[in-house]
């Protein structure tokens, strides 16, 4: 009846977030039924709202005013609201029923009303409502080009101090900001339509102005301020085609704004004013880049403005003269230049760029390594197998990743020579684990090569010189047909460490330990002597609860 099952709410949510909701049941409050919708309050850390979206047939959808529903999650205080709503599921039809009458009836009742009626009922809710008084207030300004209130009001709607409690805009009051803002916009595009985009561009670059000054004093973890102030940018535009500035002012300002420091509140494209700047604006605009690229040369903003420019015009030699300028050590740089070539159809010049780039980064420390990927896909392509593998040795010499190595293997395989490079790559991976040089998650990066392999015997014969925890278990998962004793060694070792951690995450690790050391003990046919260490296990532990539940499930 309510259009969705538990079983939904728990595999949208995930096991963790559904568990958690059922907490929460006692904290849903307010809930209304609507035509196509659930709203409720939920009382957590703080008061959110929740709304479920109950389509025919289409499931459920869940969004929550909390920091993970806003991230796009279905959280735990969606699953409290959910699952208040199967618990009175029979009373769905009838809500919904009598949410649709009573719009249908409201729209209905505004249709009879008679002009002063409305009137009469619009000017009551204005005096009941502060922020609709407001709000119509500065459209009327705005209707009768009063440009004193207007600027007044708009300005008075982008100051952040009456959210700032503490000299900063936080998270909970974000949202009401936006709305201010978002607000200021809609006046300004209303003054557009009452004949005054000048005005209007004028008024939105200097609101755009006073958020970029503000902006770093909100925590818009939600993007919210960012999307009312790009609406402010859309009005700014909107104003300006009606306007038609000065194309060399208007440049002069777009460039301001976006190398400025208030520039990421707005996300603004200079670009998207080409048909009001015309050829006059774009040519200042491009030489005012230029200018301010010498002044900076490595400024990020400068380099981002100048490659938006230079690739509107389409000149691909300038694109290339211009990251020319600046080659990163890692050769990142090179491969830009390379793919701008080869979209340009110019496959041979592409190629010699990416080639210099690795001869450049040679003696680097770190080279990008979708330029290495680059070169190795074009030698393929011209079955240069011996210059691939050449290319992947050289690498795994400079890196001494797992990366490396597979890599590597792949491409020595399919040239033939696997057996040949792979012995000479271990011996460097061999030499590394000697000297106590780990890899990037620990571990000697033999052991991550040859339990890659899936090589077991010579991992076992390794691991002693510089295995970690998590290849030990690794090395314990491959082994537990062929080598029971060896891996419940490992298993039960791995679980002493994880007695004195708490948290879900420690305690799924040690049911995934357990459940290796049981498929040992079956292995060993011991499974008595596992019964016996998991009682006594479970004894020592039993104060925590939430382990108890997880060995529950997965039958421990």
């Amino acid at each position: 009846m309510a259009g969705f099952s538990e079983g939904e709410l728990r595999a949208l949510a995930g096991v963790r977030s559904f568990e958690r909701g059922l907490g929460y049941l006692d904290a849903v409050s307010g809930v209304e039924v609507g035509d196509g919708a659930v709203t409720a309050v939920v009382y957590g850390t703080d008061v959110y709202e929740v709304e479920l979206t109950l389509g025919e047939g289409t499931g459920v959808l869940g969004w929550c005013g909390c920091p993970y529903g806003q991230e796009g999650n279905f959280c735990k205080h969606c699953v409290a609201v959910g699952l208040t709503v199967l618990r009175h599921a029979q009373e769905i039809p009838r809500q919904r029923a009598a949410a649709k009458a009573r719009a249908s009836g409201l729209e209905a009742w505004l249709t009879a009303l008679s002009r002063d009626e409305l009137l009469a009922l619009v000017r009551e809710q204005v005096a009941g409502d502060r922020e609709l008084h407001r709000r119509l207030e500065l459209r009327a300004a705005a209707s009768r080009c009063d440009l004193g209130t207007v600027r007044e009001r708009v300005l008075a709607l982008i100051d952040p101090r009456p959210f700032a409690r503490y000299g900063y805009v936080e998270y909970a009051d974000a949202a009401g900001y936006a709305r201010q803002v978002a607000e200021a916009a809609d006046a300004l595009r209303a003054l557009t339509a009452a004949g005054q985009a000048t005005q209007a561009a004028g008024l939105a670059e200097e609101a755009i102005g006073a958020l970029g000054k503000v902006y770093g004093e909100i925590d818009d973890s939600d993007g919210m301020v960012g999307q009312a102030a790009h609406a402010v940018v859309d009005a700014h535009l909107h104003a300006c085609r009606g306007a038609r500035p000065d194309p060399q002012r208007l440049a002069a300002w777009l460039v301001d704004h976006v190398l400025g420091d208030g520039s990421d509140v707005t996300d603004l494209d200079p670009l998207d004013y080409a048909d009001v700047l015309g050829p006059a604006g774009l040519a200042r605009m491009r030489q005012l880049a230029e200018k301010a690229r010498r002044r900076s040369p490595r400024g990020w903003a400068e380099q981002c403005l100048m490659e938006r420019l230079v690739k509107a015009e389409g000149d691909v030699d300038a694109l290339v003269a211009l990251y020319a300028k600046d080659l990163l050590p890692s050769g990142a740089t090179h491969l830009h230049i390379a793919e701008e070539l080869d979209a340009a159809g110019r496959e041979d010049e592409a190629l010699a760029w990416a080639e210099r780039g690795l001869r450049d980064c040679a003696q680097e420390a770190h080279v990008d390594g979708r330029l290495v990927d680059y070169v190795c896909a074009r030698y393929m392509r011209a079955n240069r197998m011996t210059e691939v593998v050449s290319l992947r040795r050289d690498r795994l010499r400079a890196e001494r990743s797992l990366a490396a190595y597979q890599q590597l293997r792949t491409a020595a395989g399919a040239a033939g020579c696997w057996g040949s490079e792979r012995e000479a790559a271990l011996t460097i991976l061999r030499e590394d684990a000697r000297q106590g040089r780990s890899g990037r998650y620990g571990g000697s990066v033999l052991m991550d090569a040859l339990l890659d392999d899936q090589d077991v015997d010579a991992a076992w014969r390794e691991a002693s010189g510089g295995a970690g925890d998590r290849q030990w278990q690794q090395l314990a998962d491959l082994s537990r047909e062929a080598r029971p004793a060896d891996a419940l060694t490992v298993y039960l070792r791995l679980v002493e460490q994880l007695k004195e951690p708490t948290g879900d995450r420690v305690y799924e690790h040690m049911a995934r330990l357990l459940l290796g050391a049981r498929d040992c003990h079956r292995a060993l046919d011991t499974l008595n002597d596992f019964t016996a260490y998991l009682a006594v296990l479970r004894a020592d532990l039993k104060r925590r609860r939430k382990l108890m539940t997880i060995l529950d499930r997965h039958g421990l």
